[in-house]
């Protein structure tokens, strides 16, 4: 991993630049960096914020110095991290798919060339890395969709996605947080709330976690649904080295 480049982002941020190139490679560096500096609570640091292939931090320019943060930053991407010193979680998310639930899962197969069934079994099939949150609170950028279920995004966007649907635009899937406009492709709906502003911990997943979708069918999905609603639901985590 050559050419990293550490810049002033403004008068009280630093940014951390891996390149231009969308890998697991970089992410695994940029997650295992932000681990590292949560752990050892550098002084002065305000805020860390992951990206495809940077690192923003927010730091207090009264406690530390520009000069500073960019020498213990350099000192830390030179560090041998390829294994990563963090941990790795993969989170099952329950997803109900198509009918009501997925209104575009038949766009998506016949996009492909594919039958719904099989649709449903490529996109479950995988783990997919998150390699940055944005655009909604607790909306996660995934990467890793299989090519033969990439499909363009609406040409006409729905004026309201609810929550918890999961969709897929162009060479990307994900889940919508809130309710918002969107132009995805609906292919499921999760009752899982990656986002809850009234948890302890609003957003469920980080940067550098894992999701691994799990077909359910109506009655489990409004089992787990109810479950949610109490308080009462936990996602499945697998834990292991990075």
């Amino acid at each position: 991993m050559q050419n990293i480049k550490i810049v002033a982002a403004g008068d009280s941020s630093l940014l951390i630049e891996f390149g231009n190139e969308i890998n697991e490679e970089i992410n695994r560096k940029i997650t295992t960096i932000v681990q590292l500096m949560r752990d050892q609570q550098i002084e002065g640091v305000v805020d860390v914020i992951p990206a495809f292939c940077s690192l923003l931090i927010n730091y207090d320019p009264r406690i530390v110095s520009f000069e500073k943060m960019q020498r213990r930053m350099h000192a830390l991407v030179k560090m041998d991290l390829k294994g990563g010193a963090g941990r790795k979680r993969i989170f099952e998310i329950p997803v109900c798919y198509g009918g009501e639930y997925g209104p575009d899962i038949g766009t998506i197969a016949s996009h492909g060339g594919l039958t719904e069934k099989e649709v449903i079994e490529i996109h479950s099939s995988r783990d997919y890395l998150i390699y940055m949150l944005g655009f909604l609170p607790g909306f996660c950028y995934l990467g890793g969709l299989d090519e033969r279920i990439h499909t363009p995004r609406l040409a006409n966007p729905r004026v309201k996605i609810n929550a918890g649907s999961v969709g897929i635009g162009g060479s990307q899937t994900g889940i919508y947080p809130l309710d918002s406009p969107g132009g995805w492709q609906l292919m499921g709906m999760t009752p899982v709330k990656t986002y809850d502003p009234s948890r302890e911990v609003p957003i469920l997943l980080e940067a550098g976690d894992y999701i691994r979708f799990v077909p359910v069918d109506e009655a489990e999905y409004r089992r787990i649904k109810d479950l949610v609603e109490r308080g009462e639901y936990q996602c499945i985590i697998h834990e292991g080295e990075m």
